[in-house]
Order: C-alpha cells, then sequence, then structure tokens
C-alpha cells in the first residue's frame, strides 16, 4: 500500500475518498475548545487534509510527517510560496518530516487521515502519537473498517476463494488500543459511504489508487 501511494505522490496527490473523509472529520473540529499551536499531520500527502488544517487553525505551526520522501518532497515543494505572493506573510509555517525523523516537543493535536489501516503494527502507532503529544492535546484519525468494500470483498471470495483485502481493525478493537496506550475518553464514529462507478475499469483504478490488494497471502502469479 506504500508503493502504491509513493507513485500516487508523482500523479494525481491525495485519492478521492481520503479528502472527502478529511472533509467530514473537519465538520467534527468545531466541538474541540483547544485552539492548538502546534499541529502534526501524519501522512499529510496522502489524507489530503493541508487546507482543512491550515483554514481551521490558521495561527498554528503545521508540521506533515510523511511516510516517504516521495510525499515529502511533494509537500515541500507545493508548501512554497512565491515570493511576490501576498500570500507569504499570512500562509502558516510549517515543516515536513518523515516518520523516521524525531518529532517536534509542544504537539497539542495529532491529525490522521485514512492511514491506520495501512499501518503493521497500529498498537505501536498509537503508542508513539500518545508519546508526542502534549499534556490536554488530542488526536482525531480515521481509517477503514472491517465493513470496507464489503460488497467486493464477497464478489472477490465468491470467484477466487481468496481474501480481497487485509482484515481491517474494527472500531471497539480501536477504542481499546486507545486506552491501553493512555488516551482518556476516546469517542468513536461510523460512517458508510456507499460508491458506484460508470464501469469496472474505473472501480479497478480507484482501488489501486487506494493501496490495491495489500493482503500477505494474496495470490502472486497470473490467472486462467
Amino acid at each position: 500500500m506504500r508503493r502504491q501511494l509513493e507513485r500516487q505522490a508523482l500523479g494525481d496527490g491525495a485519492p478521492w475518498l481520503h479528502i472527502e473523509v478529511a472533509r467530514r472529520m473537519g465538520e467534527r473540529l468545531s466541538v474541540i475548545r483547544l485552539q492548538p499551536q502546534l499541529v502534526l499531520d501524519w501522512w499529510g500527502g496522502p489524507g489530503g487534509s493541508r487546507e482543512i488544517l491550515a483554514n481551521a487553525y490558521p495561527k498554528a505551526r503545521h508540521v506533515s510527517v510523511e511516510g516517504n520522501e516521495a510525499w515529502r518532497k511533494l509537500g515541500v515543494s507545493h508548501s512554497q510560496v512565491p515570493w511576490w505572493s501576498p500570500r507569504r506573510w499570512s500562509a502558516p509555517q510549517g515543516a515536513f518530516l518523515l516518520e523516521t525523523d524525531p518529532l517536534p516537543p509542544g504537539v497539542e493535536l495529532i491529525w490522521s487521515n485514512m492511514m491506520l489501516h495501512a499501518v503493521a503494527d497500529p498498537v505501536s502507532q498509537i503508542e508513539r502519537w500518545y508519546r508526542a503529544l502534549e499534556s490536554g492535546g488530542f488526536l482525531m484519525f480515521s481509517c477503514l473498517g472491517p465493513g470496507s468494500l464489503r460488497t467486493l470483498r464477497r464478489l472477490y471470495s465468491d470467484v477466487f476463494a481468496s481474501e480481497a483485502t487485509v482484515d481491517f481493525v474494527d472500531m471497539h478493537d480501536l477504542g481499546d488500543m486507545l486506552v491501553a496506550a493512555g488516551f482518556v475518553d476516546p469517542v468513536m464514529d461510523q460512517e458508510e459511504l456507499a460508491l458506484t462507478w460508470a464501469s469496472p475499469q474505473e472501480l479497478l483504478a480507484e482501488l489501486r489508487q487506494l493501496g490495491g490488494n495489500a493482503h500477505p497471502e494474496r495470490f502472486k502469479g497470473l490467472r486462467t
């Protein structure tokens, strides 16, 4: 999935689904009283949330933590404001890091849109988020759940007798992981989006954009 997203960094930007989920998650920021001074956007490039976070917290310092060098370079190039543009006085201060880089102190919001389901060890990821946050800070994230792509998964299983995707983690299990890591009073929410496509080719193209079949036991060769 990381390889697919790295290719995407060279093409059309964040997937449409990520942008839509980011918009819906951004609507919930209005209920948070805290105005963070330092925002960490985890996998900010493929998450498609930079404009939403910049509008929500225009005075904050924004740091994108990217999963690969391609997205980091893309973020740096897009963030550069021409010397003649009035935006150079108002554009939010930002930086671009890799996941392997040390994280800055004073983080009050960690935002992660549509990335946790692509992590092999979500427990370790959640624990790292907890360690990075200041006391009183908050975490907002979204990811795919067990009901994702269920129609396609059922069809794939009937035709090929194998799994089409990894097993996505249930949100109640994610809540338990958050509590075990030290987070207080996690609020879990679920939304279902029903999508249609004009052709099977368009469907497959979007699935590849989202990461393709990342199941470790997927069929490796050509089918008859």
